[in-house]
């Protein structure tokens, strides 16, 4: 257990150079690309709610898939996270329904926000530190606030959004790790 974690711990930093080192005009356009994939997935056309993210750092950032979904009339979420690693899925209702959370992470304020049940769920866009994709497996930043949710969201097609970069061979994971529906970077989809 301990080596598995100093493996992902070290996988997580090959993955967080190798995604720096693309530098910000190439994300930006990596992660148009990546939306204009994940936009055309029929999981995508399908879904009435979708649990997105704000990114952080040099994460792909699926702001316009967001817009997207808003324009077509379907719900967007973003996670709500509390101590222990436990995670909520809430829709923002105003626009001043934003703080900066316990990460750094534009984060809604539950107060001014529709906490949604797990089930409601159709399309959970994950982020992903590093991942591999032949096994649809990826590595977070280390609090398991994705494999403690994701489990309740019996309804949702998963799909991790990243760049190629930041794919790794071999990747460690432990039984508590829940693999994804699929992931999409700028070069594919796996």
């Amino acid at each position: 257990m301990e080596e598995n974690r100093i493996q992902k711990n070290m996988q997580r930093q090959e993955a967080i150079t190798a995604r720096k080192a693309l530098g910000p005009q190439i994300r930006k356009r990596f992660s148009q690309v990546i939306s204009e994939q994940l936009i055309a997935e029929p999981a995508f056309a399908e879904a009435r709610t979708i649990l997105s993210y704000q990114s952080f750092g040099e994460e792909a950032d699926p702001q316009q898939i967001d817009a997207a979904a808003v324009k077509a009339g379907k719900q967007v979420a973003y996670p709500l996270c509390y101590e222990k690693g436990i995670m909520a899925a809430a829709i923002p209702l105003v626009e001043d329904a934003w703080e900066e959370g316990r990460y750094g992470i534009k984060t809604p304020i539950e107060s001014k926000s529709l906490i949604l049940n797990p089930l409601e769920i159709d399309l959970v866009i994950v982020p992903c530190v590093a991942f591999e994709g032949s096994k649809r497996m990826r590595i977070g930043w280390g609090a398991g606030y994705y494999d403690r949710y994701l489990p309740q969201c019996k309804n949702a097609v998963t799909i991790a959004i990243a760049f190629e970069a930041q794919h790794i061979k071999g990747i460690s994971y432990d039984s508590w790790d829940v693999p994804l529906d699929g992931v999409i970077t700028e070069a594919r989809r796996y």
